[in-house]
């Protein structure tokens, strides 16, 4: 099987897990605080706060840009639910904006008429690896005083005219979920320039603390471990070779599938490094099979796939539930519809990416 998500586990993890597990010293610790420095120093950013899931790395750059209850944050419904419930965690009401169907991510031509006197921050989500429009983003949040937190949790190494996701707004949101281009398993990062947000960060991670048993305010147990950070210090060691294997099969594949009838390949927009979290085609009507007939097909030829995502987000009760419908957003909803992403992490052999071409070309020939 040719599985579509495979994580990296090497000695380097091993011997780092190891010499944690010696020292005895396992919560978050000195390990941590490296891991924070590293990941700032390769994004760009002057600080980087480890927390211990992309979930709760949403929830506290909420939280440390001061969006409380009450207030709108303006994001897309075609994403990871995690990208929405921290909005809804903090008490604030996410406002939809339409995707380009060309990059998955904000069609910011539709962002500023989703403004209105109760809109706090704007989430972008650099989906499947590509970064959203950052340019654009930024300029009309500024034009209305609102803060930019990047939805990165795909998207490590990604670039926008030269500069690194999670350091293209105020700030940045990552994920080291055991799938993602990196990883440790579970944990998070935030990466800021702003000194106040990290601060404000780091004091939300643990219980709202300020100083030893000084609380200033709710807070939540957000903490990493220094077991996770190892993992996480010696995956981004690696990360740039991990982005070159994936672009690698991404241009392979793209190579291998351009011209059958029915699949739309992934697009890169100009100024932007793709670092294929998801290496995601469309299965249009014209097809010869239906998208889920499609991966179905694929699963019983032992290969991988999957529809990420399958449902656009106002589709879920606990979304729809604030007024919206189907129908407000066709263009996430057309992509929920057509969306399948293909193996592309770089466990994958150029063998295996030309299975999957041969495969595929097989499935769309056979009438």
């Amino acid at each position: 099987m040719i599985r579509i998500a495979q994580p990296i586990i090497e000695d380097e993890e091993i011997k780092a897990v190891n010499e944690v597990l010696k020292s005895g010293i396992l919560a978050q610790g000195s390990k941590t605080a490296q891991l924070e420095e590293d990941f700032a120093r390769y994004c760009g950013t002057k600080y980087a706060v480890a927390v211990n899931s992309g979930t709760a790395a949403i929830h506290t750059a909420l939280y440390a840009a001061g969006v409380r209850e009450g207030d709108e944050v303006i994001t897309v419904p075609f994403s990871f639910i995690a990208t929405i419930n921290p909005i809804l965690m903090v008490g604030a009401k996410p406002v939809l904006v339409d995707i380009n169907p060309s990059t998955f991510c904000m069609d910011a031509a539709k962002l500023e008429q989703a403004i209105t006197s109760k809109t706090k921050a704007i989430i972008p989500v650099h989906l499947y690896g590509q970064t959203a429009d950052q340019d654009e983003i930024i300029k009309i949040a500024k034009r209305h005083n609102l803060k930019v937190i990047e939805d990165s949790c795909q998207a490590i190494g990604a670039e926008y005219k030269g500069k690194k996701a999670g350091s293209l707004g105020d700030m940045g949101c990552f994920s080291l979920y055991a799938t993602k281009n990196i990883m440790c398993g579970e944990g998070g990062m935030i990466t800021t320039d702003n000194e106040e947000y990290a601060i404000l960060a780091r004091r939300f991670r643990q219980h709202g603390m300020s100083a030893p048993y000084m609380y200033e305010e709710l807070g939540y147990n957000y903490r990493i471990t220094d077991l996770q950070s190892c993992i996480a210090i010696e995956q981004l060691k690696k990360v740039d070779k991990f982005t070159k294997s994936r672009q690698d099969n991404a241009r392979a594949l793209t190579d291998g599938l351009s011209g059958i009838e029915g699949l739309v390949l992934p697009e890169i927009a100009s100024d932007r490094n793709h670092v294929f979290h998801q290496y995601t085609i469309r299965v249009t009507e014209s097809f010869s099979l239906s998208r889920d007939g499609f991966i179905e097909e694929l699963h019983n030829r032992e290969i991988g796939a999957g529809a990420y995502y399958p449902r656009a987000l106002h589709s879920y009760p606990h979304i729809s539930k604030l007024g919206y419908k189907l129908g407000d957003f066709p263009e996430a909803e057309k992509a929920a519809s057509e969306v399948v992403s293909l193996p592309v992490h770089p466990n994958v052999s150029f063998d295996d990416t030309q299975m999957i071409i041969s495969t595929i070309k097989e499935i769309a020939n056979a009438k």
